[in-house]
């Protein structure tokens, strides 16, 4: 079981075992006047199945989950080993990019090093909570994405363009952003 705050996920190695717990927490929950919100619950097999390859109907992301802001999946690696790995949930990632540059729209007017100052912590917070092994892609991604926002709104602040990308480069070298670990 893992469990943070009204989020928890049961593990079980055998699908029977979760059918069975599964009926059994309804009931249980129902004696305390609680139930399972459907449309967040889900049995999923996340081991080797033989069946699994044989389903074609089936969606990829019926065999992935969403807990915490991270979509978990299951890999094989090129050992046959199954893994089960992490990255940034859609939503997660959406909506952090829509509140970064909200907050960018917003604040462009504040003098250069403030902003930058600012918007380095609010990115190194970003990075330290998705930066897992395995989701390094994303992380980059997202840094890349905040980039194009700052270059867009800080040329938005006058009426003449500010600088080109040359320019802009320059800048970032003065005030560096976080940049995803090469360990991800």
């Amino acid at each position: 079981m893992v469990r943070y705050a009204d989020d928890t996920v049961f593990c079980f190695e055998y699908e029977e075992e979760a059918k069975q717990f599964y009926s059994q927490m309804i009931i249980r929950l129902k004696e305390f006047n609680l139930e399972v919100a459907d449309e967040k619950t889900k049995i999923i097999c996340l081991g080797k199945d033989d069946d699994d390859e044989e389903k074609p109907g089936e969606p990829k992301e019926s065999q992935s989950f969403d807990f915490l802001g991270f979509t978990h999946y299951r890999s094989e690696g090129k050992d046959g080993v199954i893994r089960i790995l992490r990255k940034t949930s859609k939503k997660k990632y959406r909506a952090s990019l829509l509140r970064c540059k909200e907050w960018i729209k917003n604040n462009r007017h504040i003098p250069t090093k403030d902003f930058m100052k600012k918007l380095k912590i609010k990115l190194q917070g970003y990075c330290l909570y998705y930066g897992i092994t395995g989701n390094r892609p994303a992380v980059s991604n997202f840094i890349d994405e905040v980039k194009r926002l700052i270059f867009k709104w800080l040329n938005r602040r006058s009426q003449r363009k500010s600088f080109g990308w040359d320019k802009f480069n320059l800048f970032l070298k003065k005030y560096p952003l976080p940049q995803a670990s090469p360990v991800l």
